[in-house]
């Protein structure tokens, strides 16, 4: 089983200065999901190389045991200083993919050609997606084969208005994910603030918030088992 994790390379927080990035909770509770599960997973970004973390995610008031296990895990951390470009990877080198969440993805996922080849590859040859929080801000540039956006439609959530109001950051992020996947026609639904939701369409996984990555995780893991005991019809 080969995962293909995809990670932001953004990490200025619009123009206040401060740092953003990938939300280390995100991807260090579905890493280990897949790692005991078996799987072989590779790391990727736009940019390559290190992947930057909101520092907020790396806090004390923020921490638990799996982050801690990530921050002292050597081979997970190399990796994550060592991501590939994303214009080098094949869809079909991997089973799954998987992207992690923190509010980096806002700024360096949407209109991003190479994410958007892969994204539609992986799609062509119906595989699974899961996507958590704000990486679900990689959908926003893809279309169907009607020339609509690909969101129209499809039962999906993600990082929700209230929770960047609590976060402070409703003014700083250059669009509200919740409100632009609603102008686009999604059937967006959302739980309460910071508790785990994931909504499954298809072979498409979206969880709310970070919280809901274990769950995001599961589902993918799941899915797949049941996609290898029968022919399923594509479902995207």
């Amino acid at each position: 089983m080969k995962i293909l994790i995809i990670l932001t390379s953004h990490e200025q927080l619009g123009d206040t200065g401060r740092k953003t990035g990938l939300w280390l909770e995100s991807l260090a509770i579905p890493y280990y999901t897949f790692k005991d599960a078996g799987a072989t997973m590779t790391f990727a970004s736009p940019q390559g190389g290190p992947v930057p973390l909101d520092p907020k995610s790396e806090s004390i008031i923020a921490s638990n045991s799996t982050i801690r296990r990530f921050q002292k895990d050597l081979e997970a951390t190399s990796d994550l200083s060592h991501s590939i470009a994303l214009h080098t990877l094949k869809a079909e080198d991997f089973d799954m993919l998987f992207l992690p969440g923190g509010h980096g993805p806002l700024w360096d996922f949407p209109g991003n050609d190479p994410l958007r080849h892969l994204l539609e590859d992986f799609i062509r040859q119906g595989k699974i997606i899961g996507l958590v929080s704000h990486s679900v801000s990689a959908l926003l540039s893809l279309h169907n084969s009607q020339e609509e956006p690909f969101v129209k439609g499809r039962q999906l959530t993600a990082f929700c208005n209230s929770e960047e109001q609590v976060a402070g950051l409703t003014g700083i992020v250059p669009f509200s994910l919740e409100s632009k996947l609603i102008s686009l026609g999604a059937a967006y639904s959302k739980g309460p603030d910071f508790t785990p939701y994931v909504i499954t369409d298809g072979l498409i996984i979206t969880g709310q918030n970070p919280a809901s990555s274990l769950e995001v995780g599961r589902r993918m893991l799941a899915l797949l088992k049941e996609t290898q005991k029968k022919v399923l019809p594509v479902l995207y």
